[in-house]
């Protein structure tokens, strides 16, 4: 095999857990030339990973982004086509791409016509994290599933905006609050109770991160001007790149169901999430899934009847009041299991 096509557009917490995909590919087969079709905004994180071809597919262009793509794509011809997204605009994409293999989800997960678009499916597996099925794409061309190994390339000029936010004499809290779909997130006046804890109770200094748009601005803005304590509120202030490296430096981070969170999973810090509308067991922070306040199987049975086991793997509890479930009790109460284990280690490695 010479030649593959990965297609997954969106979101960045999904394309985060395709980055070990990638590093699999060219581990097994080094000399496999690895196109991508992603997303505009998605690029922006990882659009330079090494030893792969980048194409941008803007969703926003309607149909002349499929006519760009098919423009793109004329003349080649890919051993397999890795269609890792079963969105119809995905399904749409993945028919301007030619080849010879199209490998797509198993009749489970399959939805939106996504089975006229591929010719082999990956194998059934019943509740598994979306980071563990997406490594199993490599199965159905021989090869092993990729591991949870991730690499997103990063500047010094990065890095040093990440140390400029953060404190050097005491631990760093980074709350991303915003979710995608806002019946995720948390309420704003929790944040800054959670907030104000943090900083009284284990002197960290807590920093507010999120994107330029004006909901995620207003957010938290709300979260500032609700707590007693001083807050570094940076939301809108930096790039995606930036982010990640201040993710990368944060000694934890607490964020609901969002990008940032797998962000800061895949560099390697830990993450407290906060689950009620989503299943962290299929969704959340890969990594650091046992410091997740998980109130999911309370919200199902509140506003669905069901049990996680009679619901639908996947199935969501986005509704109204399902995120209240989380209590600032609950939160505090595993940041300080976590400040526990933490002074524990340092603890240990002092005496050693």
């Amino acid at each position: 095999m010479n030649s593959i096509c990965i297609l997954r557009l969106s979101a960045l917490g999904d394309v985060t857990h395709v980055i070990p995909v990638v590093l699999s590919l060219r581990e097994q087969w080094p000399d496999l030339k690895i196109t991508w079709v992603i997303g505009k905004i998605e690029a922006k994180l990882i659009g330079d990973l090494p030893g792969v071809e980048f194409i941008v597919f803007d969703k926003k262009a309607g149909r002349q982004g499929y006519a760009d793509l098919r423009k793109t794509m004329k003349g080649r011809r890919f051993d397999a086509l890795l269609h890792m997204q079963v969105a119809f605009r995905a399904n749409l994409a993945a028919r301007c791409i030619p080849a010879r293999i199209k490998i797509g989800y198993d009749k489970a997960r399959s939805k939106d016509l996504h089975s006229l678009f591929i010719n082999r499916r990956i194998a059934p597996a019943a509740h598994q994290h979306v980071r563990d099925c997406l490594a199993s794409f490599l199965e159905p061309l021989g090869l092993q599933a990729a591991p949870p190994r991730w690499s997103i390339p990063l500047s010094p000029e990065d890095h040093a905006f990440a140390r400029a936010q953060l404190a050097t004499d005491r631990r760093n809290l980074v709350i991303s609050p915003c979710a995608s779909h806002t019946l995720r997130n948390w309420p704003a006046e929790r944040y800054a109770q959670l907030a104000d804890y943090a900083i009284r109770q284990h002197n960290m200094k807590v920093t507010l991160v999120g994107s330029p748009a004006p909901f995620e601005l207003d957010y938290c803005a709300a979260i500032e001007q609700t707590m007693s304590e001083p807050v570094h509120n940076i939301c809108g202030k930096d790039t995606l790149k930036q982010l990640t490296a201040l993710l990368s430096h944060a000694d934890l981070v607490v964020a609901p169901d969002t990008g940032p969170a797998h962000i800061a999973s895949a560099v390697g810090t830990d993450v407290l999430g906060l689950f009620a509308a989503s299943n962290p067991n299929r969704s959340g922070p890969y990594n650091s899934l046992h410091w997740c306040v998980n109130r999911y199987p309370e919200a199902l049975r509140k506003f669905t009847g069901k049990s996680v086991e009679q619901a639908r793997w996947g199935a969501k509890a986005e509704f109204e009041g399902a995120m209240e479930l989380v209590t600032v009790e609950d939160v505090t109460a595993m940041l300080d299991k976590w400040v526990a284990e933490q002074d524990s280690v340092i603890g240990q490695a002092s005496r050693a």
